[in-house]
């Protein structure tokens, strides 16, 4: 896996672009890429086994929204929150309560394309052995750190574990990180996560992520930009490809949001207290190498003026149902905020449906490719439109020992399907027992 965001290191690798394309963000490792192999058993489960990213309860809560218009990496997200505030002295003893040594952590303020921003570089002493998913997942549990920062550090990692472990066929917990399972990329997942705790973060929110294009060379050869990793990581999350020939956002980066952000979309209603920006080292010209975080306060009350969205929409009737069913999921992963079908009747009385998309306007000509691609229509038409979606909470509550997120609006609880049916099936009992007694356990609370 290729973690070369914006450290301070320096791989030494040729590549078949004509830019200085020193993985991603221009880093320099000062070591050769020979990995050996740490061979730690742990025994049991791993310890990210059970663990739920925490949500946020309550309507006075902190919100970070990464905007991730150059993309992200560890280092970048660490950097954003630092340049935001968080204490680089409390950050060093935190991470101190790791069980390893070996590493010592510098900021720097940089100007990117006029903007200034912090770069964060970890320097460690050696070159680290390629450790097992649960290996590094055992590191970040026997640390004594705040339960929210276990909880985002090891949610990451089973994150990356798993994009790892589909790519190779391989169960997650065996997985060997090469470049993630280095030292200094677990010092910018926890740093990251010890920083929004500094901050108070109570919830992660990010815009659509950037990418690059071309190639980076890795532990495992040459990769296409995305690397695998990165576009598994972030199926369901509103992407876009910049035309830059440099890897922009990193698995650790997109792990970090993958595991963590509850919110996509453009930067949140909220009353903004602190902002910062990581950097990265490459110079993009007239792009700021950076990555921006915004923090504040959620707003509980409704916009004024409501969210700008586009509705398109098609008229089909040469199409199945499975078409159909199968076409509204690649819409809804492409980003669209919603997508349905509704029946109609066509000229000379045929039967047909539309399909109709409800989109941000940013990702309209993306999607509407997306719709056509699946159904073979040969037309779209679209509207822009505004909506006022409820404000929510997201709250966990358990059933017979089952965790469940719960949805939360003024007058209404709703229980995820996904957590309702993965309980259900444990508990052998109906669907809409389990999600009525999940709702009625939030309503006790309340």
């Amino acid at each position: 896996m290729s973690e070369p965001h914006g450290h301070d290191h320096d791989h030494d690798h040729d590549h078949d672009h004509d830019h200085e394309h020193v993985h991603d963000h221009g880093h320099s490792h000062d070591h050769a890429h020979e990995h050996t192999h740490d061979h730690t058993v742990v025994e049991g489960p791993v310890a990210w086994e059970g663990v739920t990213v925490p949500v946020a309860t309550g309507a006075d809560r902190t919100v970070a929204w990464f905007h991730c218009f150059s993309g992200i990496a560890g280092d970048m997200a660490l950097g954003a929150l630092i340049d935001a505030g968080a204490d680089v002295d409390e950050l060093r003893t935190m991470l101190g309560r790791l069980p390893v040594g070996g590493w010592s952590i510098e900021t720097e303020t940089v100007l990117r394309s006029g903007i200034g921003g912090t770069k964060v570089h970890v320097h460690t002493e050696a070159t680290p052995p390629a450790r097992s998913a649960a290996v590094v997942a055992a590191i970040v549990a026997e640390a004594h750190l705040p339960d929210r920062v276990h909880r985002r550090a090891l949610a990451t990692f089973r994150a990356l574990a798993e994009a790892e472990g589909h790519l190779h066929r391989q169960p997650p917990e065996s997985v060997h990180f090469h470049e993630v399972g280095a030292l200094d990329a677990i010092i910018d997942v926890v740093g990251t996560c010890i920083a929004l705790e500094l901050l108070g973060v109570d919830e992660v929110a990010s815009s659509p992520v950037a990418d690059g294009t071309g190639t980076v060379r890795a532990a495992h050869g040459v990769l296409p930009v995305p690397v695998p990793a990165v576009v598994h990581l972030l199926a369901g999350a509103p992407t876009y490809g910049l035309d830059i020939a440099r890897e922009l956002t990193t698995p650790t980066g997109a792990a970090l949001l993958a595991a963590n952000v509850v919110d996509w979309g453009g930067m949140p209603a909220m009353t903004i207290e602190r902002s910062g920006y990581g950097a990265g080292t490459a110079d993009l010209g007239d792009r700021p190498n950076l990555t921006r975080v915004v923090i504040g306060r959620r707003s509980a009350l409704p916009s004024a003026e409501g969210q700008s969205v586009m509705l398109l929409e098609t008229n089909l009737d040469d199409v199945t149902g499975e078409t159909l069913a199968h076409a509204i999921e690649e819409l809804l992963a492409a980003g669209a905020h919603d997508a349905w079908t509704t029946p109609i009747i066509m000229k000379k009385g045929r039967p047909a449906f539309t399909l109709s998309v409800l989109v941000d306007p940013s990702d309209a000509a993306s999607i509407r490719a997306v719709l056509v691609r699946e159904t073979g229509t040969m037309g779209v038409r679209g509207r822009l439109m505004e909506r006022w979606p409820q404000s929510r909470r997201f709250d966990v509550v358990t059933v017979d020992g089952h965790e469940i997120r719960v949805k939360v609006t003024e007058d209404r609880v709703k229980a995820e399907h996904d957590d309702v049916a993965r309980a259900a099936r444990a508990l052998r009992q109906p669907v809409r027992e389990i999600a009525r007694r999940a709702e009625q356990a939030q309503r006790d609370l309340d």
